[in-house]
C-alpha cells in the first residue's frame, strides 16, 4: 500500500502562470490564447461570469490529512462557495474563485504537493484507479505504483502539451476492474498469464457523443512494458486524432476509422517506436501478491465496512451526497484522521470518500466523529452521482444538482448517474439507471428532458448502458420509480441483468404515458426543477473540455519536441539510423507548421518543402532548413561524431523557426517546446553560418 508523497508541483510554472493572467488583464493577450494557458493549468471558465472553476489532480484519488486541510484553506480564503466537489474521476473542483486569486490558491496547494496542471484541456487528465487499491483482499498488485509512475512520466511531458483533445486513464488492480476501463481512453486491468504478472490494455472506450466500449489491445503485457502502451495510445491519439472537428478527435473515433484490427496495427507500429525509444528507462513496480478473497467491492467503492488485506484493518466508507463537501467538513475529516493517525483517505468514481486503515478497534470512533460533521456511511438508495449541470458548467442543459438530490436508488441501493448534458460527465451510460439532460421540441416549445440509460456496468464482464426513452424533466422522477418497481417486482435480483432480459421495446411501452406530452399539457411540462421561468438553453459559447482553438504551429513544436526527447535517448543508446529518423521527423514537422503558417501546404517530402520554403520566407531560415535536408541526405553512416553535429545544428535551427513563429504571432508561447542548447548562443549562431561544404566532411 502506498501513499501519495509526489510533490507534483512547481512554483515557478505558477509564477509563468501568475505573469499571464497580469497580460490578459492588461489586454495583450486575446481570450481565445489565454483560454488554453488557463485550461493547461486547470482553470475552466464558468456560466458566471468573473469567476472560475479550479481543478485539482488527485492521482488515483489518494489524499492526506494535510493535504485535505489545503483543499480546504483554498476553499475558505479564496472562493466565493463554500464548497469542494469530488468527480466521477476521482480529481477535485473548487468552483467561483476569482482569476485574480487564483496564482494564489495554486501556491497553497503547492505546498502539499498538489497540482492543477493538465487537469483540464487538451492533455492526459487525472488519472482514476480503483479506490481500493493497496488494500483489497482480491487485488494482484497495488495499482498506485503504476499511477505514480505514469503521472510523472506524462505531466509536462511535450507529447502531453497539445493533444488534438483529452485522454482519461484508469488504472484497475484486478480482472474484476473497479476503475472501470470500458470507458477510458485508456484502461489498464492487472492480471496473470501463465503465472506471469502483468497487465490487460483496453483503448478506445469513451462516454459522451456516441459512447463505445474500449477494445482489447494487449491482452497481457509484462509490468517493464506498461508506460511503452500507455505512450504508444498518447501518440496515436496526437498523431491521427481530428484536430479540426472537436466533436470527432477522441481517440475512440480511431477505432471507428481505423476499424478494430486497424486501429491495433497502428497501435502497434507507434508501440514498436516507443519501446526502441523508451528501452533505457526505468519503469515502475508494484507489489504483486496472491489474491486472498472474493469480495467485489463494485464500481467507485465498498457500500459498508470492508475488510483489508491487512489483518484487523478497514476501509470506512464516507457517503459525500453529491460530492460536494464544505469547509467546515473537510477540516473535520481532515483534523479526525490527524487524530487517530488515520493518513489516507481516497477519493471514490461514485463521488464518496473511504478511509483507509481504521483498526476495528477505531471504527466507532470514526463513525461518530463523522456524525459530528453531518457525514455518515452510504445508505441504501443514496448512490446517486451528479455533475454540475447548470448550476456552474457552461455546457449544461439541465439542473442535474437540483433533480439529484430527489432520486433514490431505493431498497435495491440502485446506483442512479444524473448529468445536466449528453457529454456524461457523471457516467449515465454505467449506472444502472442513467440519465442526461436535453432540449426537445414538443407543440412548438423548447421542453427539457432527459435521455435515460438502463442497465449500464462499467467494470469487467460488463456492459455500456441500454439506451431508453427520453423524459420530460418534469416527470422524470415519476419515470425512474416505474422503472424501480418494475425491476423489483420481476424478482431478478441484478438490474444489469434484467434489464438485458427485455424486449428492446419493453422501457417505450412501460413508459409511454410518462413520455407522451399532450396539447393541454405542454405548459405543465415547461419549467426545469428549480425553475421559475421556462425552459431554455443558454448560449455561452460552448464548453471548454476540449481547450481553445488549436494552434496548429504550437502543437507542431510541442511533437517535434517529444521527437527531440526520442533522439536524445536513441543517440544514448547508440542506435544512431533511428535518432536521424528523429531529426528528419523534426525538420518536417516544424518545416511543414512554418509553410502551413505562411498559407503554403503540408508537404511530406523534405527537399520539396525545401524549395516551398524558399518561396515563402527567402533567407536563412529556409536556406538552413535546405542545407540540413542535404546533409541528412548526404551523410554516408550515421556515427556518434555525425549526429553531434546534426542535432545541434537541427536544434539551433529550432529556435531560429520558434523565433520566427512567434515574430508572426506574438501571443505564441513556445517556452517550454524548444529546445535548451548546452553551447552558448554564439556557438549557436556560428554553426548556422557554416555553409554545406564546410559540413560536407561529415558525410564523408
Amino acid at each position: 500500500m502506498s501513499v501519495n508523497t509526489n510533490n507534483l508541483s512547481d512554483l515557478e510554472e505558477i509564477d509563468r502562470f501568475e505573469q499571464a493572467v497580469q497580460t490578459f488583464f492588461n489586454g495583450h493577450i486575446d481570450a481565445d490564447r489565454f483560454t488554453a494557458i488557463r485550461l493547461q493549468q486547470g482553470v475552466y471558465g464558468q456560466r458566471q461570469e468573473g469567476v472560475n472553476m479550479l481543478r485539482v489532480k488527485i492521482p488515483g484519488g489518494r489524499l492526506t490529512p494535510g493535504q485535505l486541510e489545503a483543499l480546504a484553506d483554498v476553499t475558505q480564503k479564496y472562493a466565493q462557495r463554500d464548497i469542494a466537489h469530488i468527480t466521477t474521476r476521482q480529481a477535485i473542483q473548487i468552483h467561483f474563485i476569482p482569476l485574480a486569486k487564483i496564482p494564489e490558491a495554486m501556491r497553497r496547494l503547492a505546498q502539499v504537493g498538489l497540482t492543477t496542471r493538465e487537469a483540464c484541456g487538451n492533455a492526459v487528465r487525472n488519472m482514476s484507479a480503483c479506490a481500493l487499491s493497496g488494500v483489497c483482499p482480491r487485488e494482484r498488485v497495488d495499482v498506485n505504483a503504476h499511477v505514480d509512475g505514469a503521472v510523472r512520466h506524462f505531466l509536462r511531458n511535450p507529447l502531453n502539451q497539445q493533444l488534438p483533445r483529452k485522454f482519461k486513464i484508469s488504472f484497475s488492480a484486478c480482472e474484476t476492474d473497479c476503475a472501470q476501463a470500458l470507458l477510458h481512453d485508456a484502461g489498464i486491468v492487472a492480471t496473470v498469464q501463465d503465472g506471469q504478472p502483468g497487465f490487460t490494455v483496453k483503448a478506445g472506450g469513451g462516454l459522451g457523443h456516441k459512447p463505445r466500449e474500449a477494445i482489447v489491445v494487449e491482452k497481457f503485457i509484462p509490468e517493464s512494458e506498461l508506460l511503452y502502451a500507455l505512450e504508444a495510445l498518447v501518440t496515436l491519439h496526437n498523431k491521427y486524432s481530428d484536430r479540426t472537428k472537436r466533436a470527432k478527435s477522441r481517440i475512440k473515433f480511431l477505432v471507428e476509422r481505423f476499424g478494430v484490427e486497424g486501429f491495433i496495427a497502428k497501435y502497434r507500429e507507434e508501440f514498436t517506436r516507443t519501446r526502441e525509444a523508451l528501452a533505457g528507462q526505468d519503469y515502475p513496480k508494484g507489489d504483486w501478491r496472491e489474491q486472498s478473497g472474493q469480495a467485489n467491492p463494485g464500481p467507485g467503492a465498498p457500500r459498508q465496512l470492508f475488510a483489508q488485506h491487512q489483518d484487523g484493518l478497514f476501509v470506512f466508507p464516507l457517503a459525500v451526497p453529491l460530492g460536494d463537501l464544505n469547509v467546515a467538513q473537510m477540516r473535520g475529516i481532515a483534523q479526525l484522521l490527524g487524530a487517530h493517525n488515520l493518513g489516507e483517505l481516497h477519493t471514490t468514481q461514485d463521488q464518496n470518500l473511504a478511509i483507509l486503515n481504521v483498526p476495528q478497534a477505531k471504527v466507532s470512533v470514526v463513525r461518530a466523529g463523522m456524525a459530528r460533521i453531518g457525514l455518515a456511511e452510504p445508505a441504501a438508495g443514496d448512490s446517486v452521482t451528479a455533475c454540475p449541470g447548470t448550476s456552474t458548467c457552461r455546457l449544461g442543459i439541465t439542473s442535474s444538482t437540483i433533480l439529484a438530490p430527489k432520486l433514490s436508488g431505493g431498497v435495491r441501493d440502485l446506483r442512479i448517474r444524473v448529468s445536466g448534458c449528453h457529454n456524461g460527465c457523471a457516467q449515465p451510460e454505467t449506472g444502472d439507471i442513467g440519465i442526461y439532460g436535453e432540449g426537445r421540441r414538443l407543440h412548438g416549445k423548447l421542453v427539457p428532458h432527459y435521455q435515460m440509460y438502463f442497465g449500464g456496468n462499467g467494470m469487467g464482464n460488463g456492459a455500456l448502458a441500454l439506451k431508453g426513452p427520453s423524459v420530460p424533466a418534469s416527470r422524470i422522477e415519476q419515470a425512474i420509480a416505474r422503472v424501480k418497481q418494475s425491476h423489483q417486482d420481476s424478482g431478478e435480483e441484478s438490474f444489469f441483468v434484467w434489464s438485458r432480459l427485455q424486449r428492446p421495446e419493453y422501457f417505450q411501452q412501460l413508459l409511454a404515458d410518462v413520455i407522451e406530452v399532450k396539447a393541454e399539457d405542454a405548459a405543465a411540462v415547461m419549467r426545469d426543477h428549480g425553475d421559475t421561468t421556462d425552459f431554455r438553453v443558454l448560449q455561452l459559447g460552448g464548453g471548454e473540455c476540449a481547450g481553445a482553438t488549436q494552434v496548429l504551429i504550437g502543437a507542431n513544436f510541442f511533437e517535434a519536441a517529444h521527437e527531440r526527447e526520442y533522439r536524445n535517448a536513441l543517440v544514448f543508446q547508440r542506435k544512431y539510423d533511428d535518432a536521424a529518423h528523429c531529426s528528419v521527423a523534426i525538420l518536417r514537422l516544424l518545416g511543414c507548421g512554418i509553410a502551413q503558417l505562411l498559407g503554403g501546404v503540408r508537404q511530406d517530402d523534405l527537399a520539396q518543402l525545401a524549395g516551398q520554403l524558399k518561396r515563402l520566407v527567402p533567407g536563412e531560415l529556409s536556406d538552413e532548413f535546405a542545407r540540413l535536408v542535404e546533409l541528412l541526405d548526404s551523410t554516408a553512416e550515421m556515427t556518434d561524431a555525425a549526429l553531434q553535429i546534426i542535432n545541434h545544428a537541427v536544434d539551433v535551427w529550432t529556435l531560429q523557426a520558434g523565433a520566427f513563429s512567434s515574430a508572426q504571432d506574438e501571443q505564441l508561447d513556445l517556452s517550454e517546446a524548444l529546445p535548451r542548447l548546452a553551447a552558448p548562443a554564439a556557438a549557436a549562431a556560428q554553426i548556422l553560418k557554416q555553409s554545406a561544404a564546410e559540413r560536407a566532411t561529415v558525410a564523408a
